[in-house]
């Protein structure tokens, strides 16, 4: 009788990937961006260890977003005191802090546990086209 063994932390190997999102549409790429940063395309994920890889996102000042959301989209947060509702709109958001986006939306596709600050934090936005991880990706 062949007996499952639960993942190791010795076998989890981590690999970098780099996603250009130019033209893109802002949901998919995000479902993409959590698939790989919850480990979810190896043979031995489990949802109790973090066994996801390094994503590093290029372009997402060229991102793009479906229908009118370009100026009905709404990005909120509260301060937890009286009157500290803000919003923004996608606009707004895009032309101070793009990479926000990018990163609101990966956080809400990945699961709400003691694992999600693990996982956002191998993720590396870059507005433009230049990033300084350069030397990962190098072929030997």
């Amino acid at each position: 009788m062949n007996i499952t063994k639960p993942t190791t932390t010795k076998q989890i190997k981590r690999t970098w990937h780099l996603i250009d999102v130019k033209g893109k549409i802002l949901g998919r790429v995000a479902t993409e961006i959590a698939r790989l940063l919850m480990g979810k395309n190896k043979p031995y994920f489990v949802r109790n260890q973090d066994c996801g890889d390094e994503v590093v996102v290029i372009n997402c000042l060229e991102v793009k977003v479906s229908g009118s959301k370009e100026k009905h989209k709404l990005y909120s947060r509260h301060s937890g005191y009286p009157g500290g509702f803000k919003s923004e709109t996608y606009e707004k958001i895009k032309s101070t802090k793009p990479n926000t986006i990018i990163v609101k939306a990966v956080e809400r596709m990945l699961p709400h546990n003691k694992l999600q600050d693990k996982m956002l934090a191998r993720l590396h936005v870059f507005s433009g086209a230049e990033h300084s991880y350069k030397d990962k990706f190098q072929v030997n």
